[in-house]
């Protein structure tokens, strides 16, 4: 008799996800997504009980019952049920928690993992299941309570004392908002200190090259300011001063391959190279692991797990890239032993390998048009860094040449890439090649002096984090885990804590105020080391060396005792400004909307409601500034204000009072009636929109700006479309796909 065929359900997050596993497993298993987490603490309260262990209470995600029935009912028909989230912490309490919620005996549920979604790796996890890991789940359930503790503790203590600005905490943002506020203060506290350089350009017969002035009268040039900058000058445009190769030095040197990415240099890569932010990054990678369609090959994950430490790779991986390499770039850019890579940090969990891509044969460009430009770019990243990773080094000719000229020593260098090794597919850009600026020089060889060039500098302040960097100082302070970066940025500007002032993050007037209570009031959990001390508890609790009520009961008492106090002696906190109410002479202080938004209200309000509008730098915005326009109605001069849509016009006649918008043109007309202008306009989100002056007659409305100009191959009208890496005029008729450089104008 033929053995019953098995009926196998697999459960994973997403419905990517399941496309690619499908293809890999066929239709003899049901592939079901989860939709990531199905249960949480129920809101509203604490969700664990202090008493009792802090045995913690979930509850199905109330959008989440129709998934969860799904699953259940699937998962009775199963004879097996595979649960195949991600491999990680999260992964393993997403697995634990639809475990909990499925109807059916232990000996049917298998835990699977793979750190890539490729046949060999899933097959592989299907062959040996294993039970869930209950230390990993304990693990995410105890950052879970301790960020749900100082969530609930803490944020009600500031709603009491800062009223005004919609305020709570987080374990880790509020740490890395402290980052922030003091990098702040530290380049307001920074004074530039003068200095100089000189250069000279030098000919050597009609080639002529640059060198720097490296030492004087035997130590090093440092020149501190112009009257001793004009002396060396002047020393050096002496008639008889002359300019000498006194040596040429000639040094080869190996530039080694970087290791192949993980979390957090992807995003610092990502972020230098290709312009994307944290959280854009991980949500492209994350689509680029669960599987994209690449036409007859139908879904393919393409890269590994992309949160992670570890910079190791596995053997077959090490494999097919040689093979990759001997066959496409020849056994010379392969190493005579291959490349291994070892993270030396105490706070690595290395639970799978490094991001790379999972097929080496899938080149960026094979798969270039299944792409769209944001996974190509991210694609060929990952790519061209894991397998320059398993390359041969560069070698380099750095040639230096020393000038003496009486009492001082010029250098200039030049260096050339003799052997490309894995520059041949990836530049780190650590050092570029110089084009070769220096004539062919002997020792002794005399040089004409062309020009001397003394050159004022002053030192800079440390620069403002920007989203890479400062993923890369939380690592280094051990404080957060791969998982956790982006979430920890994006919580901090959604709050209104940090604001982006050219790609960099400054902290906001209420960010700044709240760094400054926390680390006040509460400064363990304001402290570097004690926060990254309980990453490494969670890491322990996670390899079963640490209870995980013992830790949270170690943190609670001390906790709740700083909450006590900071509830005791925390002043009432009001953020003054220096504006004064323009109604009744009272001081203006920041207020923050219930949408996010900071405003000037006046400091006696309720009795007072005036309020004030800040510009992005929080400033106050000037009101009633005089202008040359008279009112339309009754001829008296009306004032500039500015209100939530933007600046308008009053009349300053108190029987009057009429109002009127200002209008800023395109200086276009209008396309669709021809008769009014194309103006500027600002949706009540804030975003900038362009419309016809004619409106509500005419309803023309585009996102982007017109200009006088129409498409040569249709005739409509042309706007501009500017991005980060271009800078086009196109066509307004989405039909229509002409486009050309704005430079062409």
């Amino acid at each position: 008799m033929a053995k019953k065929k098995e009926n196998i359900l697999v459960i994973v997050e997403s419905p990517a996800k399941s496309k690619t596993i499908k293809k890999i497993l066929g239709n003899s298993y049901d592939i079901e997504a989860s939709y990531g987490h199905i249960r949480d603490f129920p809101p509203k309260v604490l969700g664990f009980d202090v008493q009792h262990d802090f045995t913690p209470t979930f509850e199905v995600i109330p959008e989440k019952k129709a998934v969860v029935k799904k699953l259940n009912d699937l998962a009775k028909k199963a004879d097996k049920v595979f649960l195949a989230s991600d491999p990680d912490r999260e992964g393993e309490a997403i697995a634990w928690h639809v475990r909990q919620v499925i109807d059916v005996p232990d000996d049917k549920v298998f835990r699977i993992e793979f750190n890539e979604i490729t046949p060999k790796a899933v097959t592989y996890a299907v062959e040996h299941s294993r039970q869930i890991d209950m230390q990993r789940v304990k693990a995410q359930q105890t950052r879970q309570i301790l960020d749900r503790l100082v969530g609930y503790k803490i944020s009600p203590v500031l709603w009491e004392k800062m009223r005004n600005y919609h305020l709570s905490a987080g374990r880790v943002q509020s740490v890395a908002l402290r980052m922030i506020c003091e990098r702040e203060e530290e380049i307001k506290a920074f004074t530039p200190v003068e200095y100089w350089t000189i250069s000279a350009d030098l000919l050597k017969g009609k080639s002529l090259f640059t060198a720097e002035l490296a030492k004087y009268k035997n130590a090093k040039a440092d020149i501190k300011n112009e009257e001793e900058a004009e002396k060396i000058a002047n020393y050096l445009k002496e008639k008889d001063r002359e300019f000498e190769v006194s040596k040429i030095t000639t040094r080869n040197t190996q530039r080694k391959p970087a290791a192949p990415f993980i979390t957090s240099t992807l995003q610092r890569e990502a972020s230098s190279k290709l312009g994307y932010g944290v959280s854009k990054t991980m949500q492209i990678a994350q689509k680029l692991y669960e599987g994209i369609d690449i036409g007859s090959d139908g879904p393919v994950g393409l890269i590994t797990y992309m949160r992670t430490d570890s910079v190791r790779i596995s053997d077959d991986a090490q494999v097919a890239a040689k093979d990759f390499i001997t066959s496409n770039f020849g056994e010379k850019y392969y190493p005579k032993t291959p490349n291994n890579y070892v993270k030396k940090s105490k706070n690595v969990q290395d639970a799978h390998e490094a991001i790379r891509p999972s097929y080496v044969d899938k080149t960026p460009e094979s798969i270039k048009k299944y792409l769209t430009n944001e996974q190509y770019q991210l694609y060929k990243l990952i790519w061209s860094k894991f397998l320059a990773s398993q390359m041969e080094n560069a070698s380099v000719k750095n040639t230096t040449v020393d000038i003496t000229a009486g009492d001082c020593l010029f250098k200039s260098g030049v260096s050339k890439i003799i052997f490309d090794g894995y520059l041949k597919v990836y530049n780190d850009d650590e050092e570029k090649e110089e084009s070769s600026k220096i004539p062919d020089l002997k020792e002794g060889d005399n040089l004409k002096l062309k020009e001397v060039i003394p050159k004022q500098h002053f030192t800079s302040p440390p620069p403002r984090f920007t989203e890479a960097s400062l993923v890369k100082a939380l690592e280094e302070h051990g404080i957060g885990r791969p998982s956790t970066y982006a979430p920890i940025i994006s919580k901090i500007q959604q709050k209104n804590y940090v604001e982006k002032i050219d790609k960099a993050l400054a902290p906001t007037m209420l960010g700044m105020t709240l760094c400054k209570q926390l680390v006040e009031y509460f400064k363990d959990i304001m402290n570097y080391e004690f926060t990254a001390n309980m990453e490494l508890k969670l890491d322990e609790i996670a390899e079963n060396k640490l209870k995980w009520n013992e830790v949270i009961k170690e943190f609670y008492n001390p906790f709740i005792e700083t909450v006590s106090e900071a509830k005791k002696n925390m002043q009432k906190v009001l953020i003054e400004s220096d504006t004064i109410c323009p109604n009744c002479g009272s001081k203006m202080v920041v207020r923050t909307s219930r949408f996010g938004t900071q405003f000037l209200g006046c400091s006696k309000y309720p009795e007072c409601k005036t309020m004030l509008p800040l510009d992005k730098d929080g400033q106050s915005i000037e009101q009633n500034k005089e202008t040359d326009e008279k009112c339309e109605k009754c001829g008296t001069a009306m004032i500039q204000k500015t209100g939530p849509y933007g600046p308008y016009l009053e009349c300053t006649n108190e029987e009057c009072k009429h109002r009127k918008r200002i209008i800023k043109s395109t200086g276009v007309k209008c396309p669709k009636c021809g008769e009014g202008e194309i103006i500027f306009k600002k949706s009540k989100y804030g975003k900038v929109f362009f419309g016809c002056s004619n409106y509500p007659k005419c309803d023309f409305v585009s996102w982007y700006e017109p200009v006088n100009e129409k498409c040569p191959e249709c005739g409509s009208i042309l706007v501009k479309k500017i991005t980060k890496k271009s800078k086009k005029l196109a066509c307004s008729n989405k039909d229509c796909s002409f486009s050309k450089d704005m430079e062409e104008e």
